[in-house]
């Protein structure tokens, strides 16, 4: 596992990546700090978003709403900020591919991202199972405050180490 890791750590295409026209055209002008922007407004969004629902999984807000109902509200909003700070990190990360994916912060955030979808995917998992039950849900089980206080610890660390990114060389 170490020699494959190894391998894809080291491998050249990183090298490749920073030279293609558009890692330089991003790099080299405005476009990186106004793309950096707007990664940070999209992960602001979804960090809302996510927060509400987490809040209401642990039980400490919004339980005047059911979580079917805080869901659907929410989702749409949480899934558009997602995708536009995927965007804008792809288009931040191919501006120093090699040293990215060599660094620390950088690692720990994928791998954070990687649990938080997996919890993510979890939770909606029960919600699908338990669609007409999350309708009238008022108290959250033991499980769901597990999910929102292991989303919200991952989503905590996800923004302190995608900060640490740029500081770490």
């Amino acid at each position: 596992m170490e020699g494959f890791l190894s391998h894809i750590l080291k491998n050249p295409i990183w090298i490749e990546i920073e030279n293609w026209p558009i890692s330089w055209e991003i790099g080299g002008t405005a476009w990186f700090p106004m793309i950096e922007s707007i990664h940070v407004v999209a992960i602001s969004l979804l960090l809302g978003t996510v927060l509400m629902v987490d809040l209401r999984l642990i039980g400490v807000a919004a339980r005047r709403y059911s979580l079917a109902q805080l869901s659907e509200e929410l989702l749409p909003w949480t899934w558009a900020s997602f995708w536009v700070a995927v965007l804008t990190g792809v288009a931040m990360f191919i501006t120093r591919a090699a040293s990215h994916i060599v660094n620390p912060a950088f690692q720990i955030k994928m791998l954070l991202l990687i649990l938080a979808g997996a919890n993510m995917l979890l939770l909606h998992r029960l919600f699908l199972t338990a669609s007409d039950k999350l309708k009238q849900f008022h108290a959250p089980t033991n499980k769901m405050k597990i999910s929102g206080t292991l989303s919200l610890g991952l989503w905590i660390g996800i923004t302190l180490s995608g900060r640490w990114i740029g500081h770490i060389i």
